[in-house]
């Protein structure tokens, strides 16, 4: 625990700090996929509304238990406990608008709409020939990755563009977040928003939810979702944002549909086609082309 606050009891920097901030953002985007493999087993048994809670609500169970976040809700500032509040409505309305459009529409497809807002974070902090040139190959590669095909029922993509809203959103307040308070952890923070999302979510999601309450296979898949969709990604983006410029984690984001690609090849043996491939190279020579400002 004294590792993820950044504390260490010798004048050696915490394992946290010598762990490159990229790192952690290599971990959450691996794990932001696994979760959505097993929500597929979950909506075999709960509807989309009792997914989302069951996430929020058990990654909510486990900041608590973990980490006791009250206590930095309320030792922090005002304006913090503010970003905060906000946070936790943007984890639970995010989250919401993310499954009800992925019930309908290829994850592909979510996943590009998703990309619009951190494109647009990246450029407004590109600020040189180099980091534009760099978004610019990276969203190639997005491109190239997703193959965006603009088919199914009309509201499923208003929940997906809603999503992509709420996910700038959530770089944004994510990012203050990790900041927002040097007397407190951010992952207490984090962990305080959780259960303010949880909290926000009920009244969407606890009805849908109920039966599997009963139901010790679903709900042991909900446990499982929570910690590896907003436990352990959401806890290494803070410990990635603290250290990373807020634009340059915007345009890291694109990594997540390489990221699932090697997903498949490992563990589903979905072996990419060569525009596929060709879209991992450009995301991966657009992310080393970027340079955070100084």
């Amino acid at each position: 625990m004294s590792a993820l606050d950044g504390k260490t009891g010798s004048g050696s920097l915490p394992l946290v700090e010598r762990v490159p901030p990229h790192a952690f953002f290599v971990g959450s985007a691996i794990f932001h996929y696994l979760g959505p493999s097993f929500a597929v087993l979950l909506f075999a048994r709960v509807p989309v509304a009792g997914v989302a809670w069951l996430r929020i609500v058990s990654a909510a169970l486990v900041f608590a238990l973990w980490r006791r976040p009250w206590r930095a809700f309320l030792a922090a500032e005002r304006p913090a406990q503010w970003t905060m509040l906000a946070l936790g409505g943007v984890f639970a309305t995010m989250n919401y608008c993310f499954y009800r459009a992925i019930a309908e529409l290829p994850l592909g497809t979510v996943a590009a709409i998703e990309f619009a807002g951190p494109v647009a974070l990246a450029l407004a902090g590109a600020r040189s020939r180099r980091n534009l040139a760099a978004l610019l190959l990276t969203v190639g590669g997005v491109y190239l990755l997703t193959e965006v095909r603009f088919g199914g029922a009309p509201h499923a993509f208003l929940w997906a563009f809603a999503n992509a809203v709420l996910f700038t959103f959530y770089i944004v307040l994510a990012h203050a977040v990790s900041r927002a308070d040097p007397s407190t952890s951010p992952i207490d923070r984090l962990g305080a928003s959780m259960i303010i999302a949880g909290v926000a979510i009920s009244p969407l999601g606890f009805s849908a939810a109920a039966p599997a309450l009963l139901d010790p296979v679903a709900l042991g898949a909900g446990v499982v979702v929570g910690i590896s969709s907003s436990v352990i990604p959401y806890v290494f983006d803070q410990l990635a944002m603290r250290r990373l410029p807020r634009s340059t984690y915007a345009l890291f984001v694109a990594l997540l549909p390489a990221t699932a690609v090697i997903i498949g090849v490992i563990v589903l043996r979905q072996v990419p086609s060569a525009l596929e491939s060709v879209g991992v190279l450009l995301v991966a020579i657009g992310v080393a082309l970027h340079r955070p400002p100084a």
